[in-house]
């Protein structure tokens, strides 16, 4: 497994030793031992998978304390640019972001640790989307930043996106009260 690091503290991309011969792949998604040995100490609690059309673009959400949540993210099936704001007041990096693409092909994976927004764009039609979670869902602890916020100017790739409602009506990051430290 090798580990990459993104220019944010704590947030990495997490590439995992695929092993494929003519039956196909294995690979390990997730040893603790391994991501304590590299300095990642999670507790996953909930797993999520969602399944979107080409073009579905979803985030950039985050939940409050105190059900902040740290993911491991994947794509099982498609593509996907995975995007994560650094909301932590303390951090150098505040408001900065960053991106990867996460293919079934490639299988990487995006550790998103806690205080920081996450989103992502579908690329390919039928994407099965996959994460881990450090604390279980709270409705009414979610929270969102607009995902076209001009501020942050996140590069998505894509013109019009299918958005929910939620979304296309997020606070900009302008005056964005960070609940985290």
């Amino acid at each position: 497994m090798e580990i990459v690091e993104t220019g944010i503290a704590d947030l990495v991309i997490v590439k995992p030793t695929v092993y494929k011969d003519s039956r196909g792949y294995f690979f390990e998604s997730y040893n603790k031992e391994v991501f304590l040995a590299n300095g990642m100490e999670q507790n996953f609690v909930q797993d999520n998978e969602s399944k979107s059309g080409k073009g579905v673009l979803r985030g950039l959400h985050f939940q409050k304390p105190p059900y902040t949540q740290g993911k491991l993210v994947r794509v099982i099936k498609g593509a996907v640019l995975d995007v994560a704001v650094d909301l932590r007041k303390s951090s150098a990096t505040y408001g900065k972001w960053a991106s990867v693409e996460l293919t079934e092909d490639n299988k990487w994976m995006f550790l998103v640790p806690p205080g920081f927004a996450h989103g992502f764009v579908t690329l390919d039609d039928d994407t099965i989307f996959f994460y881990k979670c450090t604390n279980v869902y709270n409705k009414a602890s979610e929270g969102a930043i607009r995902w076209d916020d001009p501020d942050l100017n996140i590069d998505w790739g894509v013109e019009n996106p299918l958005l929910s409602e939620k979304d296309k009506t997020a606070p900009l990051f302008k005056g964005f009260e960070s609940p985290f430290e």
